[in-house]
């Protein structure tokens, strides 16, 4: 019955996340609190450790969660539920975009999507931003913003800066 659960809740997360991982990160949560797994601060920490780790967000999400309520075959069941929608839909999507490339219908779409993405993405960027500065810490503000303008101005590569942000997090917070 688990392994239903878990197919059913990450199949659907999987036919109706647009938008990437970041932007599934709410449907991701609620699935999460379907099997009553972990709470808002621990969901943060599974972020961290599906951000940090090789791979796509929502499938290292996926794999934790069905792993947590399962072990082995729930993390391959969660995995496979996750993958297998956007498999189908982004190869029905190629052959219809390449066949109606120039359609007004078409670009209507992208047009509307656009907007929806934007808004999940900024859901995620509130619900994360809720867990990881809960306090007026000033440590946790300070890579925040240092994050912020290390990638966006100076261009630092994210990897250093999740290693360098995760090194002052364990010496000063740990």
């Amino acid at each position: 019955m688990i392994y239903l659960k878990l197919f059913l809740v990450f199949a659907r997360i999987g036919l109706f996340g647009f938008g990437g991982g970041i932007a599934m990160l709410p449907m991701i949560y609620q699935g999460a609190t379907q099997f009553q797994l972990m709470d808002a601060d621990e969901f943060s920490n599974l972020v961290a450790i599906s951000q940090v780790t090789p791979g796509p967000l929502a499938i290292n999400a996926a794999t934790y969660i069905g792993y947590s309520c399962a072990g082995v075959p729930g993390a391959l069941m969660a995995t496979f539920a996750v993958s297998v929608p956007s498999f189908i839909l982004v190869l029905i999507a190629c052959y219809f975009i390449e066949k109606f490339k120039e359609s007004r219908a078409i670009e209507g779409a992208f047009v509307g999507i656009r907007p929806v993405t934007v808004g999940l993405l900024a859901s995620a960027v509130v619900f994360i931003g809720q867990t990881a500065i809960t306090s007026l810490d000033p440590v946790p503000l300070i890579i925040c913003g240092a994050s912020v303008v290390l990638i966006g101005k100076f261009k630092v590569s994210p990897i250093l800066i999740v290693i360098g942000a995760g090194l002052i997090g364990a010496f000063l917070c740990g």
